[in-house]
């Protein structure tokens, strides 16, 4: 019954990673003939498949140079504005001072062109008026009404200063017809250009309403943090901000104001690139810097929007000067040769266990294949979900790996080899082996995730996708070593052939010199006839055996077979002594 224990387990573990595998390869299938986004080939970098390249100039109110602080914090949010969009392996880089290149593998969809280029300054105006391009105001009841007329008196004082940002005196008669005139599909309108401290003219990023807003009150800058999520009290979806400190005191001041306003002038606006991303009314006197704004949202749009407020802030406004398609940096050519370095690897690592461990070099080689294909598809599947793309960096590291893998296994072996030394039988050196070289083995795997993890995070792109495939390999190298290779020693230790210790199993206890008969017992010398050719074989492995040993087993060794001399002092021979 005992005996049988291990077998079930084997089993087990085999069936368990059968299910993971096929549920792996299920989860793509879905992606490639459900929701049609996935491959059965996994995505490529930027170095290995070329992409889209769009390149930003930055420009600042005054005209100057930007200094380098801000062009680096610009490229961290157009970084972060990339990677939220799912997009994996893009390149930001700054390019003359002034510029900034953003490369992104693979053809870019709109919505991702969009989150780049929108690059101006996010800004929080107040709304004055609003209405749909071509009819009138329409307020929150979803009717119409004429275009409220300015005060007489101040048309007839041109010297009057509004009060503040929400007056009604910013609209002037040459602003309420440019406002009329202005045409939402017109592609020569550029309201991002738009002076801070005056009113604009300018429509949703729809085209759906035009606005006229007034002057900044707060920046992209003041906003600290922006998530979605669903309301408890009504189950719809919202954008949830946090203000700074500065932020959350303006902000209180303008809920203040807001909040008592009739329709329109109780909405403000979150304008970026010059577009209203969205007007919201002010339902609430908000001190505590922390307003929600909802609507008629879905998870995606929540998500876009929260996105763009949250990276937003850039400290400079940009220009999109250029926006084309770019040829493979490296190219088939370049990706082949990786291949093909990676199956030399794969080829001297197969002979090495071959030539060493013999038909245990199968086993080896067995779990390389099973290792490869989950690697594969699992690449497929993040392709997908995460978007991530493998890049020349990215090969690098799953040949990397091989040699990792095989350690494992030479870990594991070598130890079953020290219990059969010790003189023990094939399956319990097979368990007890497993029993001391999974200790050493997962200390190692962690130190390289580890490794990985501290790589991945503090690197730069070019050796992200190294660190990625590293940890990625070497969590499926353990998950291997669990569910494929012990188990299939298990099994395979009850053969004949290995079980037997058939010297071309690798597990041949003559060969590796195993010198006990049991625990503390060595076997007695055996005189060796050197004249013929059984006996030169017989001192040859005998001769392999003694050399194999510790220097503790020999001592022992020449103890045993040597008698005690009682001549000397100190030494007494009694019986029973070995």
């Amino acid at each position: 019954m005992a005996t049988s224990t291990p077998v079930r387990h084997a089993w087990r573990a085999l069936i368990g990673l059968l299910t993971i595998t096929a549920v792996l390869f299920g989860i793509n299938a879905l992606g490639v003939y459900v929701f049609q986004e996935s491959s059965w080939t996994p995505a490529l970098a930027l170095d290995l498949q070329g992409g889209t390249q769009i390149v930003l100039e930055a420009q600042t109110e005054d005209g100057a140079e930007p200094s380098a602080e801000q062009m680096n914090q610009a490229v961290t949010i157009i970084r972060q504005r990339v990677d939220a969009s799912g997009v994996g392996e893009a390149e930001v880089t700054t390019q003359g001072g002034n510029q900034i290149v953003v490369q992104i593998p693979g053809q870019a969809d709109e919505e991702t062109r969009e989150r780049i280029e929108a690059a101006a300054q996010l800004q929080l105006r107040p709304v004055l008026y609003t209405g749909s391009p071509v009819t009138s105001f329409v307020g929150d009841d979803g009717k119409e009404t004429p275009f409220p007329t300015p005060d007489p008196t101040l048309q007839a004082t041109p010297t009057a200063e509004p009060t503040d940002a929400s007056d009604l005196a910013w609209i002037t008669p040459a602003l309420e017809a440019e406002f009329l005139a202005y045409d939402c599909a017109d592609e020569s309108n550029d309201p991002s250009s738009a002076p801070a401290d005056e009113p604009m003219i300018t429509c949703d990023v729809d085209g759906t309403y035009k606005y006229i807003l007034g002057p900044v009150e707060l920046d992209g800058s003041s906003i600290d943090d922006a998530s979605f999520g669903l309301q408890q009290n009504n189950g719809l979806w919202a954008v949830n901000l946090r203000f700074d400190d500065e932020g959350t005191r303006i902000f209180g001041e303008i809920s203040q104001r807001l909040y008592p306003a009739d329709p329109p002038l109780n909405q403000f606006a979150f304008v970026l690139d010059g577009y209203v991303l969205s007007a919201p009314s002010m339902n609430a006197i908000i001190l505590g810097g922390d307003p929600s704004i909802t609507g008629n949202f879905t998870q995606e749009s929540s998500k876009v929007l929260a996105d763009q407020l949250k990276y937003g802030a850039l400290p400079l406004s940009f220009t999109v000067e250029s926006a084309n398609t770019i040829s493979a940096t490296l190219g088939s050519q370049q990706l082949q040769i990786g291949l093909i370095a990676g199956l030399i690897g794969l080829l001297l690592v197969a002979l090495y266990s071959l030539i060493v461990y013999r038909a245990l070099g199968f086993i080896i080689i067995a779990s390389l294949v099973v290792m490869g294909v989950l690697t594969y598809v699992t690449l497929c599947i993040l392709a997908w979900r995460m978007g991530f793309r493998l890049s020349l960096a990215g090969v690098a590291g799953l040949i990397v790996t091989i040699g990792f893998t095989a350690d494992s296994f030479i870990v594991y072996f070598e130890r079953i080899r020290d219990e059969l030394r010790d003189g023990k039988s094939i399956t319990s050196a097979v368990e007890d082996g497993w029993g001391r070289a999974k200790r050493t083995i997962y200390i190692s795997k962690s130190i390289n995730i580890l490794a990985a993890v501290v790589l991945y995070i503090l690197a730069d792109s070019t050796v992200k996708g190294f660190a990625f495939t590293l940890g990625l390999t070497t969590a499926i190298d353990v998950l291997i070593f669990i569910m494929f290779t012990h188990p299939v020693l298990q099994l395979l230790a009850r053969t004949k052939f290995f079980g037997s210790g058939h010297p071309l199993s690798g597990l041949d206890p003559t060969a590796l010199g195993a010198v006990y008969r049991g625990r503390a017992q060595f076997r007695a010398p055996v005189p060796v006839d050197a004249t013929t050719a059984a006996g030169r074989r017989a001192g040859k492995s005998r001769s392999e055996a003694v050399r194999r040993q510790t220097i503790a087993e020999r001592k022992q060794a020449e103890l045993a077979t040597t008698p005690a001399d009682s001549s000397k002092p100190g030494t007494t021979a009694k019986e029973g002594d070995v």
